[in-house]
């Protein structure tokens, strides 16, 4: 269980209070816990090295065909979902993250999988930078994926800097966890017990990590933000782009309750339990 601990706030962004050296503990935290995800199971590289494709089968189908095209992948971490979407034909993948340790181990599996930085790029950024840091000015699709806006403060301001790198035609797809969930206990998910409009910082102090919950870890500090999904997709409209759809899925990719179960490759709740949403999806595109 996640510990709260007090902190100090200042304003960034016009309904975000955020604490004093959020950015820094965030970065500490994730710079830490990459030793962690690239030698442990739940990434699995080596079995990633050989499947090369651990996107969902969700995110396959409603962002289609990339042969050809190019594709910014924001917040990616270590790389294996942009590599992933580079598997699947993209003729230029770019992951930008702004852990350096993230960055470096992208690039080490780009290069186990024979992509140059030609095809695969990765730079370090912090997201709101993106706009000055990516070697491109547009791409055919920016994609952020599961676990990336809750890191961030200020929803609008992400929206205005990842629509700005949608190339004419191209199209934004997020993929990401439903707020509504984390309303609920976490044992059943059947009781309302967190405010869903909140926009206070969660700042926590955990050790460990989703990928390894026993893992030694120094740097424990963090802070999140939960948006509401009405918060991303006015901030998206509100930049130009058209929404294109917005789905709801009823599967997880953790243990996110203690009543979850495995079934068909995803984290669900038991077949009698009400079904609510634990991932949305979405897609936005710029009109040529």
């Amino acid at each position: 269980m996640s510990v709260s601990v007090p902190s100090t706030s200042v304003t960034e962004g016009s309904d975000s209070s955020v604490p004093d050296g959020w950015r820094e503990d965030n970065r500490a935290m994730w710079d830490e816990r990459v030793p962690v995800h690239v030698a442990g199971s739940f990434y699995d590289l080596d079995g990633f090295r050989t499947r090369r494709d651990d996107l969902r089968d969700f995110e396959r189908t409603e962002v289609g065909d990339v042969t050809g095209k190019s594709l910014l992948h924001l917040q990616c971490h270590i790389g294996t979902d942009t590599l992933s979407w580079a598997h699947r034909g993209a003729a230029r993948v770019v992951g930008l993250d702004f852990s350096a340790p993230a960055v470096e181990a992208a690039r080490a599996l780009a290069a186990d999988l024979g992509y140059g930085p030609d095809r695969a790029a990765f730079v370090t950024s912090d997201v709101y930078d993106a706009a000055t840091a990516v070697p491109e000015p547009s791409y055919d699709i920016v994609y952020t994926g599961l676990g990336a806006l809750c890191w961030l403060p200020d929803i609008r301001r992400w929206a205005e800097t990842a629509a700005s790198l949608v190339a004419p035609g191209g199209f934004l797809y997020l993929a990401e966890f439903h707020p509504v969930a984390e309303t609920l206990d976490d044992e059943t998910g059947t009781r309302v017990v967190r405010d869903y409009f909140t926009r206070d910082p969660q700042v926590w102090n955990e050790p460990g990590t989703y990928a390894d919950l026993d893992a030694v870890t120094v740097h424990n500090r963090s802070v999140e933000w939960q948006h509401t999904l009405g918060d991303v997709v006015s901030a998206l409209a509100a930049t130009g782009l058209r929404i294109e759809f917005l789905h709801e899925h009823d599967v997880s990719l953790f243990p996110r309750f203690a009543n979850f179960e495995v079934r068909d490759g995803y984290h669900r709740f038991p077949a009698d339990h009400p079904r609510i949403p634990l991932i949305y999806s979405l897609r936005a595109s710029r009109v040529s």
